[in-house]
């Protein structure tokens, strides 16, 4: 099957999320397109959907909510899966001891899940390197989010996104399997 991952990234540690987990299912043997989201980029050609954004302020950025809702009717039909990127540090809990995967769940998810029922979502560690920050995120970043600063440096788990993306591979038909009756 023809897998398109699609993505939104700000600075780039989305990106590589991205394209580690299209390396990952091409290992696998999936004719796999990894794209950022743009106006430009259709659905129609693929069959099977990895869409993911970093969350800022607890939001996808604009592409990757525009390229679903341009083109729900296509991914409602097919299979998708959903991931986000952008807790920092190394911390699995927030000040209060609630698991930060769904303190940092992005507003989307919800209603992205009932559109498109996903196969499954994931929130990973994201990466912040503050020399590529522009003026207003440094400005942010010099203020606590919370009671703490934004750590800088990359916490994306390469284990989990590449085993996460050889689950997502092994559930989506081969190419041996393609143009086969069920």
């Amino acid at each position: 099957m023809s897998v398109l991952v699609v993505y939104g990234s700000r600075y780039g540690a989305t990106r590589g999320i991205a394209e580690r987990i299209g390396e990952t299912l091409r290992a696998c043997g999936h004719e796999v397109d990894v794209r950022e989201a743009s106006p430009v980029l259709t659905a129609t050609a693929y069959d099977a959907f990895v869409i993911g954004s970093a969350a800022y302020r607890g939001s996808w950025l604009e592409g990757p909510v525009d390229f679903v809702m341009r083109h729900v009717d296509v991914l409602a039909e097919r299979p998708v899966w959903l991931f986000s990127s952008g807790p920092l540090g190394t911390s699995t809990t927030d000040d209060e001891g609630n698991p930060l995967v769904d303190v940092t769940r992005p507003r989307q998810f919800d209603e992205l899940e009932e559109a498109l029922l996903p196969r499954d979502m994931r929130v990973f560690f994201g990466a912040l390197d503050p020399a590529r920050l522009d003026f207003r995120d440094r400005m942010a970043r010099r203020l606590p989010a919370g009671r703490r600063l934004l750590p800088a440096g990359d916490f994306r788990d390469w284990g989990a996104v590449d085993a996460w993306a050889r689950d997502i591979g092994a559930h989506i038909p081969g190419p041996a399997t393609k143009g086969t009756p069920s």
